[in-house]
């Protein structure tokens, strides 16, 4: 027996909704944690199967885990540095962070190959290529990664392309490491910057997140904090892509409308109806939509993670949209899942073009992986008839309580166990 979701299509929503914390950020900031001498308090935890993961791993090496509403409590005085060779690491793409912060923390570390959703090709060869500029060794055989230093120092490292969870790791190596390290061409995301303010507050001294320079002051200790995690960008822009493909009046509360301009940008130009606030946004039922080209790039450009959403809803618009991936030029899954419910998709190498409108139905589909989730989600809230969505563990893994909320908005959703 497998659980679904089910939705039935057609009904127009309304109301509010509040985007939880960040998924990309908290995956990052849960094993920086490790790094701290004492308790690491952190708020705004989104209610997601990652974090399960990640508190999994933690508990394997002997750190102590609470949860207390929204908050998550880590203290690692008394972990010991275990091989991470378990299941549970192959379960989530994040579990790599474990590198950096081990390596940081006892000069060894020993991890199984992460997993994640299949989006194409995605290496950690500039994760190694940081580790071992820092000093580390790096052996890999049945299917662990064996990285080990007698002695991190600070380095210049220069990233060939901007690489998020690059830029993270090296962070987390560096902080213990003796001297100064310079990493150049840095991701610039907004998770970058909130992994750093978590460092500085336990003690670190990094400049420059945010910015495609980032210099860190190796220090010799670091303490507990408190911190809160920023909203989670991609569930916003997700929410914001759905409200202005089948609500009549919704607002999407605590986003940070400066982290989704690229998006916000071009639902304006298909002629989405958005009312812009401090830490919200309004979208309104618009009569008529049209298509747009869309090419994803490193942030502030367009997210490849809302590459696959805004699919869904350019279904709906007149004319025919170009949406080319220079991230994963693999992810193109959900196409074909669109395809069964009637959408009228041209796919090529890297790229693929929506041709609009066109009438949704309702069909069984396949999740193939987390944003592929998301718009399947959307095609079903616009099908005619019921969307039957299977793997939704790749939903379960961003997306907190995606159910409930769009229940609240008058989304008719809910799950079954089928054969």
């Amino acid at each position: 027996m497998e659980k679904v979701i089910k939705i039935e299509g057609g009904h127009r929503l309304a109301g509010e909704v509040k985007v939880s914390g960040s998924k990309n950020a908290t995956v990052a900031l849960i094993p920086a944690a490790v790094l701290a001498g004492g308790p690491v308090t952190i708020s705004g935890v989104p209610d997601i199967a990652d974090v399960d993961s990640l508190s999994k791993i933690l508990r394997i090496l002997n750190a102590d885990v609470r949860e207390m509403g929204d908050h998550l409590i880590i203290d690692p005085t008394s972990m010991v540095n275990t091989d991470l060779d378990a299941d549970v690491v192959t379960k989530l793409r994040a579990s790599y962070y474990f590198m950096g912060a081990l390596l940081g923390k006892y000069g060894y570390v020993r991890i199984r190959m992460p997993g994640g959703c299949y989006l194409g090709p995605r290496p950690i060869t500039l994760h190694i290529k940081g580790f071992e500029a820092l000093g580390a060794k790096v052996r890999y055989d049945k299917g662990c990664y064996t990285i080990k230093a007698d002695k991190l120092m600070g380095a210049k490292i220069f990233l060939d392309i901007p690489s998020v969870g690059a830029t993270i790791n090296i962070l987390m190596a560096a902080v213990y490491a003796e001297g100064r390290t310079i990493i150049e061409n840095a991701a610039k995301e907004p998770e970058i910057i909130d992994v750093a303010t978590l460092l500085n507050k336990m003690g670190a001294n990094i400049r420059g997140a945010g910015t495609n320079v980032i210099t860190i002051e190796g220090v010799r200790e670091l303490q507990g904090c408190f911190h809160e995690i920023i909203p989670d960008r991609i569930e916003a822009g997700t929410f914001v892509i759905m409200a202005a493909a089948c609500a009549d009046s919704m607002k999407i509360c605590n986003v940070i409308p400066k982290h989704i301009e690229a998006l916000t940008s071009k639902l304006q130009e298909t002629g989405a109806n958005l009312e812009i606030g401090v830490d919200s946004i309004l979208v309104t039922k618009s009569e008529r939509m049209h298509g747009v080209n869309i090419t994803t790039k490193p942030y502030p450009g367009y997210a490849t993670d809302l590459q696959q959403p805004m699919t869904s809803y350019l279904t709906q618009a007149t004319g025919i949209s170009e949406i080319t991936d220079t991230i994963y030029t693999e992810r193109f899954k959900h196409c074909l899942e669109l395809q069964r419910m009637g959408a009228d998709i041209e796919i090529s190498t890297g790229k693929c073009y929506v041709k609009g409108p066109t009438m949704l139905y309702g069909d069984k589909v396949t999740a193939t992986d987390l944003r592929c989730g998301a718009a399947l989600v959307i095609a079903g809230l616009l099908a005619d008839g019921v969307t039957e969505i299977h793997d939704v563990y790749h939903i379960d893994r961003g997306y907190d309580n995606i159910d409930g909320k769009l229940k609240a908005l008058g989304g008719v959703i809910w799950r079954e166990k089928v054969e």
